[in-house]
């Protein structure tokens, strides 16, 4: 029986988390809010909408929500080159395929900058999701749905780096594997729902038999 991987790009195929902190912490600046970086990496993996009420509240939110996702998009463009994927993505998807899985990404990205990542992976033709495909991103449901109702499924693993994408996972039932590439503890991690996590990629496929993903 065909089954299907599901995976997060922003922090856990490539290394963006802390591009992200700097660009949003330059965009809130520019509204006059400056929050602490650490806290702004910890909401890393919510989609826009849901990150800033989190960190700077609803008021805020109201009044300069829709600016400072804007402001962040230019502050992360200028940054966007220096972003690389994490070592053993490909031979991660490949393996992946080989063991017959149908690979989607489920990331809330902006769609210029999934593209750019698809490019650096080299996984353009994959299914994926972006920001444009749901109104509520992670940590609710609706992007990784979208994700299994692009490839015809019902079920899944699914593979992150934030409590985000296991609170997600959970209210669908999914398995998930964690990475600590996205810089978010594995206790943490486990306690959102992840059923095994890995330092990184390249640890995720040496392992790949008793992970989740060689489980079924």
């Amino acid at each position: 029986m065909e089954q299907t991987a599901v995976l997060d790009v922003d922090g856990t195929l490539v290394d963006t988390n802390y591009h992200h902190a700097i660009a949003w912490y330059r965009a809130f600046r520019k509204h006059g809010r400056t929050l602490p970086l650490w806290r702004l990496h910890r909401a890393i993996g919510m989609g826009g909408d849901k990150l800033v009420p989190a960190v700077a509240g609803i008021d805020f939110e109201r009044a300069f929500g829709d600016d400072v996702r804007s402001a962040w998009e230019t502050e992360f463009d200028a940054l966007i080159d220096e972003v690389r994927p994490f070592d053993g993505t490909q031979r991660l998807l490949e393996t992946l395929e080989e063991r017959g899985y149908r690979i989607v990404f489920a990331t809330s990205g902006n769609p210029k900058h999934v593209d750019h990542f698809l490019t650096l992976l080299d996984a353009s033709t994959y299914p994926h999701t972006t920001s444009d495909d749901v109104d509520d991103t992670k940590p609710a449901p609706d992007l990784l749905q979208v994700a299994l109702d692009k490839v015809g499924a019902t079920s899944g693993v699914t593979l992150g780096d934030s409590v985000w994408d296991f609170h997600a996972a959970a209210r669908l039932g999914l398995r998930s594997v964690g990475l600590l590439t996205g810089g978010t503890a594995e206790s943490e991690l486990t306690a959102a729902g992840a059923e095994a996590v890995y330092p990184s990629v390249i640890e995720l496929v040496a392992d790949l038999d008793t992970s989740p993903f060689g489980r079924g």
